[in-house]
Order: C-alpha cells, then sequence, then structure tokens
C-alpha cells in the first residue's frame, strides 16, 4: 500500500514536470547524464542553475539518471542490502530505528533510494543513511528548531534535511531520537 502511494505520487511528479517544462522525464535524464555530472547534488545544483528546475524536480531528475530511485532497482530490499554492503554491523542500528518509525503511525512510507532510505507521511520527514562503515546518520527535516543535544544542524550532509543525528552505538538510539523523530513526523502530518 505504501510502495502504491510512493509510485502513485512519482507518477504524477512526473507528469507535472512534464506539464510544467515541456520536457519527458526522459529527455531529462539525457540532459542530466549528458552533463557529465554523477554526484547527486551537483545534477541537483547544475539542473536549478542552468534549467530553472525546483529542488524537487531536480532531485527527482538526478535519481532518475543515475538510477537511484526505487523505481529503478529491482526491488526495495536489493537497495537496502547494497546500502549495508561492507556495513553490515550497521544493519541492527537500521532495524531498531525502522522498527520505531514504523511505530509512529501506519502512514509511514519508506522509500529506499541508492544511497539511503527516505522516510515519509505526507512528505519526507527523515532519512536513513550508512555514512561510514561505523556510522549511520538519521536525516531530520524540523522546521523552526535549533540544534541542542544529539541534535545537530545537517549542515552539507543532505540537502533535503534541516538536521541529523549521528548514531554510532545502540545507545546512540535513544527516547531523545525517537522524541526528534516523533516531532518530524508530526509536522510532516
Amino acid at each position: 500500500m505504501a510502495e502504491d502511494k510512493i509510485k502513485q505520487a512519482t507518477e504524477n511528479m512526473i507528469k507535472n514536470l512534464e506539464e510544467k517544462t515541456g520536457k519527458s522525464i526522459k529527455e531529462w535524464e539525457k540532459i542530466a547524464v549528458s552533463s557529465g555530472l554523477t554526484k547527486h547534488s551537483e545534477l541537483i545544483a547544475m539542473l536549478k542553475a542552468k534549467h530553472g528546475l525546483t529542488h524537487g524536480y531536480a532531485n527527482l531528475v538526478a535519481h532518475k539518471a543515475n538510477k537511484s530511485d526505487s523505481g529503478s532497482a529491482s526491488s526495495d530490499d536489493d537497495l537496502v542490502k547494497s546500502q549495508y554492503k561492507g556495513k553490515e554491523d550497521l544493519m541492527k542500528f537500521y532495524e531498531k530505528v525502522v522498527s520505531g518509525l514504523k511505530a509512529l503511525g501506519n502512514d509511514v512510507e519508506f522509500s529506499p533510494k541508492k544511497a539511503y532510505v527516505s522516510i515519509r507521511r505526507k512528505k519526507q520527514f527523515a532519512i536513513v543513511q550508512p555514512t561510514t562503515k561505523t556510522r549511520l546518520d538519521i536525516g531530520l527535516n524540523l522546521k523552526d528548531t535549533a540544534p541542542k543535544g544529539i541534535l545537530e544542524a545537517a549542515g552539507s550532509f543532505n540537502a533535503m534535511c534541516t538536521h541529523r543525528v549521528k548514531i554510532e552505538s545502540s545507545g546512540d538510539i535513544s527516547n531523545e531520537l525517537f522524541a526528534w523523530l516523533k516531532k518530524a513526523y508530526e509536522q510532516a502530518g
């Protein structure tokens, strides 16, 4: 059911992109690929600066061009497995965070990408990313929230997030983390 919602939202976004720009998603993919850029953030910056796309559309095109969205993989499980290849010790942290996210409500959607899993309600409110071999990062979208405690400013971590929490041990998966996730979930509703 959640996958159907994500698929429908993506299809709507692709349709709207073509209506707004006059170019199909395939044409935009060719533009992105022909730029020679492969890094996601560089593609987004180029599409926004050179072609005037909004961040959301540029992000969509970059994912499609790099085949890093869930629709381009054979399965969501394959994307998640690929993220944790060589970082298997972090999988237990991921599973614990996902379990806590599922407890927030039955409207939580998980959309794996190439490098992270997007967590959505009506809009994305968090991401879970195995950033290094020893650290899992939780990106959050929290409006009007000052960094404090385990919550730090996202900085250059991910342009779609305002904050980040670093997970390096099971003790880092705390009530404070889930309180921040709950706040982001509520803001996304």
